[in-house]
């Protein structure tokens, strides 16, 4: 016959369910920022974005597709 498990500690519960409140804390902080700084994130990506070259050797594969 095999041994019991031993039982989980009320300790260990205790410290899970504080993991999962402060995650989901951090979460909804995370959320609220991106939500206030949405525009001003975008705007900095944009300028720190490379120009596409215009060489007319460079295929263009995410242009315009032609009409079918």
């Amino acid at each position: 016959m095999m041994p019991e498990p031993p039982k989980p500690s009320s300790e260990h519960a205790a410290s899970d369910e504080a993991a999962a409140y402060i995650a989901q804390a951090l979460m909804d902080l995370a959320l609220q920022f991106e939500a206030t700084h949405f525009a001003q994130i975008r705007r900095h990506y944009q300028a720190i974005a490379s120009t596409p070259d215009d060489d007319p050797c460079q295929l263009d594969l995410f242009g315009k597709q032609p009409p079918f």
